[in-house]
């Protein structure tokens, strides 16, 4: 296991000025655009796709890390970009470690490429597991996964909420209930594969931020998947429901675990939307001048930028951390990877805040991109994983359990 360290090396910092470099030349300039048209932007996906940019040979290039800290660093500068763009471009990341984290190798194999399409025809794919009645709490999933022994098929029904790419994917990942009795326990994931009969979405959702990056919901009407297409395969599920059902202590339930591995990441995206908007204040207020000085000289300015900056070193240090004991098998002992997102969402909004207010008047017009980075951290306070970790510090305070 490698020791923790600050010290990036030389391939993690190469990583970093690439992504920084298509970020700045390419993402930056059309972010506005793909903003207020609120479509997904193909055309910077395939961009993306013709560097290497994206595709499954870049997370595994960034998981291959054995400090766990190339996929923060590659995601907050790409976020640094425009987090709409960004989530565009890395939303496929979520459906892939879901199979990556409970498929077989085989499985794998299949369904990893069919998810990122190819340079010429990108493709994108949606991890569904949120719900109208359940989001955090992922043991109120009502969507049914029923068996179809006669043809090998399981058959899927129910109603997914809040899927990123959803009803675009050419890959769906679906969570679902295979027996109601052991709760989240019970549960499982299918692939559900292109072109499937059943699987319908209304359109995309109109929302508050992160525009450029399609959200809806997804229906699920007698949707029938091959048997191979459940993760992980059926004797490997029946020997879990088994262990549950004897009341034998279980590895953790499958979405909460992607959840979590895939926590600190977003914690980086968050900190490189809030690192935008600092460095844009500090610029403004750097060049804006009244009563003869300009702003950045008077105390109370610099001392809001100060903190700023700070909350943002400091809550870099939780991600990081997280990283590196996600990728080291170590991060579910405390939910350090649901701290470090909750920490990291917080400082983006107060820092995209303040960037407002510093801006004074100029805050208030839509041209300046602070309100844009504005509406987008305010998503990360939204995001999935404040009520999980929220219920676990108070279950281990109640206890007596150290969080370490």
């Amino acid at each position: 296991m490698p020791e923790f360290s600050l010290d990036l090396n030389e391939e993690q910092r190469d990583l970093r000025d690439w992504v920084h470099g298509f970020a700045g030349e390419v993402v930056r300039p059309a972010a506005a655009e793909w903003d207020a048209r609120e479509e997904t932007p193909w055309p910077l996906i395939q961009e993306a796709a013709k560097i290497g940019l994206y595709g499954f040979e870049f997370l595994a290039n960034c998981w291959s890390d054995p400090t766990g800290l190339s996929l923060p660093i590659a995601n907050e500068e790409l976020f640094w970009g425009d987090a709409g763009i960004g989530l565009a471009l890395l939303g496929t990341s979520l459906a892939v470690a879901a199979i990556y984290g409970s498929g077989t190798p085989d499985q794998m194999v299949e369904w990893v490429p069919p998810c990122f399409g190819t340079v010429d025809e990108p493709a994108v794919a949606a991890f569904c597991n949120t719900e109208p009645e359940a989001g955090s709490d992922v043991g109120a999933i009502r969507t049914r996964a029923v068996y179809d022994e006669a043809t090998d098929e399981w058959v899927l029904n129910g109603q997914k909420a809040y899927a990123t790419n959803g009803g675009i994917a050419a890959i769906h990942v679906v969570t679902a209930v295979v027996d109601p009795e052991l709760g989240s326990r019970g549960h499982a994931a299918f692939v559900v594969p292109p072109g499937t009969a059943g699987l319908t979405s209304p359109g995309k959702l109109k929302k508050l931020g992160l525009r450029a990056s399609h959200t809806a919901d997804v229906f699920l009407d007698d949707v029938r998947v091959p048997g191979r297409c459940l993760l992980g395969g059926r004797e490997a599920l029946l020997e879990r429901l088994d262990r549950a059902r004897s009341g034998q202590r279980a590895a953790g339930q499958a979405a909460m675990r992607t959840f979590e591995l895939s926590r600190p990441t977003v914690g980086a995206q968050a900190i490189g939307v809030a690192r935008a908007a600092y460095e844009y204040a500090l610029e403004y207020a750097r060049g804006r001048v009244q009563f003869g000085r300009p702003i950045v000289q008077n105390q109370a300015v610099a001392f809001a930028l100060a903190d700023m900056k700070m909350e943002i070193d400091a809550a870099r240090l939780l991600v990081w951390r997280a990283a590196w004991m996600g990728r080291n098998n170590r991060v579910f002992e405390a939910g350090e990877g649901s701290m470090s997102k909750l920490k990291a969402g917080e400082v983006a909004v107060a820092v995209t805040e303040k960037a407002v207010q510093l801006l004074g008047g100029a805050g208030y017009l839509r041209e300046h991109p602070v309100e844009r980075w504005y509406r987008d951290a305010k998503i990360y306070t939204i995001f999935e994983g404040t009520s999980e970790i929220q219920r676990l510090v108070i279950s281990r305070a109640i206890s007596g359990t150290q969080i370490r």
